[in-house]
């Protein structure tokens, strides 16, 4: 799901489960990984500041929170709870072959189905995506396929900067930096609900709250991959922070502990 090539712009579920020889023979070792992980809740900013960090750096970058919302659209045009049938979910999941355009910025998430490809992404920040994706998340085989391939997608693209809020404890634990952004729920709330005024939705920032702590609880109280901050993280807390000022720090953090490893690969 992460490339710059052409032929690389695309990478299915499926592809990543069935590797030849060849193309196993392509994969980095551990050795050659530069991974930066960027954890933390709902609305903490990780996909944008791990966007820039990744242009920052001259590193590439994974949105893992895309592919579980995108999962959720789906549930909701099949008419599947995932509450009540976990199953359907992992049966659609394996169904469905997910991949990123890379041509645009941010990259856009599709999925294709039935030999149909459909645009996802103006969809995942929707209130009813929202409200099913931590209930698709917590689907133990569900989020087992998911987490096996971002750590492919990991090795296929090895200097990357990847944001959930499993990536530094259970997809990526050897990373070579750790980062877990937080904020209060109510400074969350409020930025979530700019961002969202900023694509022409108005929605209260009293139910963006109730979203925001209802889906604390969930992911922290998962059985898999719930959400926490690994031991070896630097720990940041936003909420009196610009954006510029959340990146800016990262991006000197990662410069000043992996500066060398940075400029091997530039």
């Amino acid at each position: 799901m992460v490339g710059k090539s052409s032929d690389s712009r695309q990478v299915a579920l499926c592809d990543l489960f069935s590797f030849t020889a060849d193309r196993s023979a392509t994969l980095a070792s551990s050795m050659d990984q530069l991974i930066i992980t960027i954890d933390g809740p709902a609305g903490s900013g990780k996909s944008t500041v791990a966007r820039q960090v990744a242009k920052s750096l001259g590193l590439e970058f994974l949105d893992t929170g895309a592919m579980y919302r995108g999962l959720a659209a789906l549930c909701l045009d099949h008419a599947i709870d995932p509450l009540a049938s976990p199953e359907q979910v992992e049966q659609l999941a394996r169904e469905s072959r997910f991949y990123f355009d890379w041509q645009t910025d941010p990259p856009r998430l599709l999925v294709e189905r039935d030999g149909q490809a459909t645009d996802l992404t103006d969809r995942l920040r929707s209130a009813p995506v929202t409200a099913r994706v931590s209930q698709v998340a917590s689907i133990g085989p569900v989020r087992s396929l998911l987490v096996a391939t971002q750590q492919k997608i990991g090795q296929i693209h090895p200097r990357l900067v990847t944001e959930g809020r499993d990536q530094g404890s259970a997809v990526f634990p050897d990373a070579a930096m750790k980062f877990y952004l937080d904020a209060s729920p109510q400074v969350r709330a409020r930025r979530r609900s700019r961002q969202l005024a900023e694509v022409g939705r108005d929605v209260e920032e009293s139910v963006i709250l109730n979203q925001i702590l209802s889906r604390d609880e969930l992911d922290s109280k998962r059985a898999d991959g719930p959400l926490i901050c690994p031991d070896d993280a630097i720990r940041i807390n936003t909420s009196d922070m610009t954006l510029d000022q959340v990146i800016d720090l990262v991006v000197e953090q990662a410069r000043n502990q992996m500066g060398a490893q940075l400029q091997a690969g530039s």
